[in-house]
């Protein structure tokens, strides 16, 4: 896969220690973890340091769909509905959303942005997109959308194997 020059140990992307051993590189779920590992520590310097990666997949899901039921958004943000349901209740202890229960439906719980969500969205979707940039730099724009369409085709494909 062609992607930026880098100056490293061993192909590692790592600078100093040991190299990786070559059997660990040849694992996609090591490979996989490095990468969420990596892009973790980056979220949290460069996008926020309170709001996870989950949070704001939620937020930004309840912006696309305001008035969404809780329990038909988790597969769209690739949560379970048990942590869906924990990441909801955060949310909404930090004033970002509101849940609604419909008169006629009293187990539904509607999801709504506050004032205060849809700010603290804006801002992180603003560094996020800049993280993105960084994140796919030295690859030309055809490569970054090759390299996303990939990477979520694999993404699927591991969902699948743990599909119930």
């Amino acid at each position: 896969m062609a992607g930026p020059a880098r100056e490293t140990t061993a192909g590692t992307g790592r600078k100093r220690g040991l190299p990786a051993p070559p059997e660990l590189l040849a694992a996609p779920g090591y490979v996989a973890r490095r990468l969420h590992q990596a892009y973790v520590a980056a979220w949290v310097r460069m996008v926020d340091p309170t709001l996870t990666g989950p949070q704001f997949a939620v937020l930004t899901a309840v912006d696309a769909y305001p008035g969404v039921e809780q329990g038909s958004l988790a597969s769209s943000v690739a949560l379970d509905r048990s942590t869906m349901a924990s990441i909801v209740r955060r949310l909404e202890d930090r004033g970002l959303i509101v849940r609604h229960t419909p008169a006629d439906d009293g187990r539904k719980r509607l999801l709504h942005l506050t004032d205060s969500g849809a700010a603290v969205l804006r801002d992180a979707d603003r560094r996020a997109r800049e993280l993105d940039v960084h994140l796919m730099r030295g690859y030309p724009a055809a490569e970054q959308d090759r390299l996303l369409r990939e990477l979520t085709a694999l993404s699927e494909h591991w969902e699948s194997l743990v599909d119930d």
